[in-house]
């Protein structure tokens, strides 16, 4: 019996794993959707046959019919309805942030209790260049790794976003992402303002430079750039003794036109890593169907991803000093 799935919020990010459920993931049925839009609901509830509609997210969560959620709201909705997942005694999948505060995050993972029904959304893991990354860094064939230089970059930033935001919801990828390709926690960080861009507003810094350090002494460069126009764009290089290893661009074509050769970048982070997402979804229903551990980013993954992004945040409000990576007692 496949697993039923409801999916809550459907933006970009959840509209597209309810297609990706519906038609690239075995053992999965879209059974439920919900969004605070009602029209968009509605339209999606009607592209896809064996979605319903439910009035809100705690509706859907305590249906009969959805075996397992994805929650795709808003930020601040995570910690509320990750945690009634927990209470349903249903998996969730969780997108990035699993709540907005590294104190709210430690109340979910208090109330998962070790039960392993949660899951975050970092899809890095499951992208086939980042895990021959991960692996050709941690084989020691290169020596240790001694310095990871990484840039994320984005075609412009939503509507309203700040320089929080340009920490939590986009640099918290590589607040989870560094410590799984080394093996080692951040334990402290440093925010940097390089010369903020001219088609910025004021209240955004952007780019920013992020110093990371874990605890087996390695230094990453993690620069963020949200509204970098030309494409989205993300690189990673690990520097070892006697050797580097990088992430490339994963181009299938080229194009010769006008004395030029050259590639296309993609508008937003779907084309880039559409195996991956791919790839997460069916690991989750997999572990769901045979009752095993998730293979996922945990709930105390999310929680120290957190901690981390608010570390950088209280360097960014104190002039960029120095502050140690503090992860709440559970």
């Amino acid at each position: 019996m496949p697993v039923r799935i409801g999916v809550i919020g459907l933006g970009v990010m959840g509209a597209d794993h309810v297609r990706t459920l519906h038609g690239m993931v075995a053992n999965a049925v879209v059974t439920r959707v919900t969004d605070i839009n009602a029209e968009r609901s509605a339209q999606l509830g009607a592209e896809i046959e064996s979605a319903t509609v439910s009035s809100d997210g705690m509706e859907l969560i305590n249906d009969r019919d959805v075996d397992a959620v994805i929650i795709a709201s808003h930020d601040s909705t995570h910690a509320e309805l990750a945690t009634a997942c927990v209470k349903a005694g249903k998996p969730v999948l969780c997108e990035k942030p699993l709540a907005p505060t590294s104190d709210e995050a430690a109340g979910v993972v208090a109330a998962e209790n070790g039960a392993g029904l949660i899951s975050l959304g970092f899809n890095r893991r499951f992208d086939p260049a980042f895990a021959e990354l991960r692996s050709v860094a941690q084989s020691g064939d290169l020596g240790a790794p001694l310095l990871v230089h990484f840039s994320h970059r984005n075609v412009e930033s939503y509507p309203g976003a700040d320089s929080a935001f340009s920490i939590t919801g986009s640099a918290i990828h590589e607040f989870d992402t560094v410590p799984w390709l080394l093996g080692s926690p951040i334990v402290e960080v440093s925010w940097h303002a390089p010369k903020r861009s001219g088609r910025v507003p004021e209240k955004l810094q952007d780019p920013q430079l992020m110093l990371l350090r874990t605890a087996d002494g390695v230094l990453t460069t993690a620069e963020t750039f949200i509204n970098a126009a030309f494409g989205y764009d993300v690189r990673c290089e690990v520097v070892c003794e006697t050797g580097a290893v990088q992430v490339t661009k994963p181009d299938h074509t080229t194009v010769d036109v006008s004395g030029r050769r050259g590639t296309r970048y993609p508008s937003d982070w779907r084309p880039r890593f559409a195996d991956s997402y791919r790839r997460e979804l069916q690991a989750w229903v997999g572990a769901i169907m045979s009752g095993s551990p998730t293979p996922l980013a945990t709930a105390r993954d999310g929680l120290a991803a957190s901690a981390v992004a608010e570390a950088v945040v209280t360097s960014m409000n104190s002039g960029g000093k120095t502050v140690t990576v503090t992860i709440p007692e559970i």
